[in-house]
C-alpha cells in the first residue's frame, strides 16, 4: 500500500471524516444460525487506529481476530474469520452495520463460533448502534478510492468496481424460482438509507437446502423467525416479504459486510451480478493486490479541525475527491 495519501477537501454535503467508535458498551445475545446455541457478545469502544477486533473466547482460550480480508478462512455458507482453530462465522451483517455507521474501531468479545443471527437481518444491530450512539475520534479516516475499473468474473458471477464520488452498490440476481426470478437494486451508502432499505432485508434459503444442512449438523438455529425460506413455488414465512426485492437487498447487505474487510471504507461503485461471499472475498483480495487501481485518500488538517469543532456536517457516504 502507498506510504502517502492524497488529501481531500469536504464539500457542503459532509462526510464521516473522523474515525469512530461506539459511545457506550453494548451487550448482544442471540442464537447462532448453524450451531443453534445461545451466543453472547460485548461490543466495547476502542481507541483510534485499533480497527475492529473479535476477541474469540472458548473456555480458557482467547484469540484476537482482526476484521480484515487476510483473516477470512471460509466463505461457503457465510463469511468466516479465524486464527488457528478458533473462528467467528456469519460476521457480515454486523460488519455491514458498523461500516455504514462509520465505526472503525471496536472490541467485540464473543463466547461462541458465530455472530448471533438475530432476525436474519441487520436491523437489530442498526437499532442497537443508533441507541448506543457513535463517538467521533480525533484521528482522520483514510478511504480507498477506486481510480481504475477492476473486474472479477467466475462463470456467470461477476463483480466490477468503478470510480465513484460515493460508495454505492448495484446488484443483480437471477434465480430460477417464481418468488425471486430477476431482481436488481442500487444502494448509495448512508445510515438513513441503510436503516430503511437494506438493514431489514433477511437472509434466505430453500427448504430442500435447509433440510440437507440440518441433517448434516448445520443451520440448527435456522427457522422462519430468522430467515426467509422458500419451497419450490412460494415463500413459506406467514408474514411474507418485507420488500418485493428483499432477496437482492439482502445480497447488498452481505456485500457491504464483505467489502468492509478491505480495511478501509471504499470510494467506488460496486456492480455485482449473481455474486456471493466467495467471489466478494476474492474481489477484495484482487483489489488489495492491484494498487494501480486505487489510492488511499484523506482530508486536509483544516478539514479535520473544522470537523472536530462540529463545523462540517458528517453524513456517511458523501465523500467527494477534490479533483472530482
Amino acid at each position: 500500500m502507498p506510504k502517502t495519501s492524497e488529501l481531500l477537501t469536504p464539500r457542503k454535503e459532509g462526510i464521516l471524516i473522523l474515525q469512530g467508535t461506539i459511545a457506550t458498551t453494548l451487550m448482544i445475545s442471540g442464537i447462532g444460525l448453524h450451531s443453534g446455541k445461545r451466543i453472547n457478545m460485548t461490543l466495547r469502544p476502542a481507541e483510534a487506529g485499533t480497527g475492529i477486533i473479535f476477541h474469540r473466547r472458548e473456555n480458557d482460550r482467547h484469540v484476537a481476530i482482526e476484521a480484515v480480508s487476510a483473516n477470512v478462512v471460509d466463505t461457503r455458507l457465510a463469511t468466516v474469520l479465524g486464527k488457528g482453530d478458533l473462528t467467528v462465522s456469519t460476521v457480515e451483517h454486523l460488519l455491514a452495520t458498523l461500516h455504514v455507521f462509520g465505526i472503525d474501531n471496536l472490541h467485540i468479545d464473543i463466547d461462541g463460533s458465530e455472530v448471533p443471527i438475530m432476525d436474519g437481518s441487520a436491523a437489530p444491530f442498526a437499532e442497537m448502534i443508533e441507541n448506543a450512539g457513535v463517538r467521533r475520534l480525533s484521528k482522520a479516516r483514510k478511504f480507498l478510492a477506486i481510480r481504475k475499473p477492476i473486474t472479477l468474473v467466475d462463470g456467470e458471477k461477476r463483480v466490477t468496481l468503478i470510480p465513484s464520488r460515493f460508495f454505492r452498490i448495484s446488484f443483480d440476481i437471477a434465480f430460477d424460482h417464481p418468488a425471486i426470478a430477476l431482481q436488481d437494486f442500487t444502494f448509495k451508502c448512508s445510515p438513513q438509507q441503510f436503516r430503511r432499505e437494506i438493514a431489514p432485508a433477511r437472509t434466505f434459503g430453500f427448504l430442500k437446502e435447509v433440510e440437507y444442512l440440518k441433517a448434516n449438523g448445520l443451520a440448527l438455529g435456522g427457522s422462519l423467525e430468522n430467515a426467509v425460506v422458500l419451497d419450490d413455488e412460494n415463500v413459506l414465512n406467514p408474514e411474507g416479504l418485507r420488500f418485493s426485492e428483499e432477496f437482492v437487498r439482502h445480497k447488498i447487505l452481505d456485500s457491504i459486510g464483505d467489502f468492509s474487510l478491505a480495511g478501509y471504507p471504499i470510494l467506488g461503485h460496486i456492480k455485482a451480478f449473481k455474486a456471493g461471499h466467495e467471489i466478494n472475498h476474492r474481489m477484495v483480495e484482487k483489489l488489495l493486490a492491484t494498487p494501480e487501481c486505487w489510492k488511499l485518500v484523506e482530508f486536509t488538517e483544516q478539514a479535520l479541525r473544522e470537523a472536530s469543532r462540529g463545523e462540517v456536517p458528517m453524513l456517511a457516504g458523501e465523500m467527494i475527491p477534490s479533483e472530482a
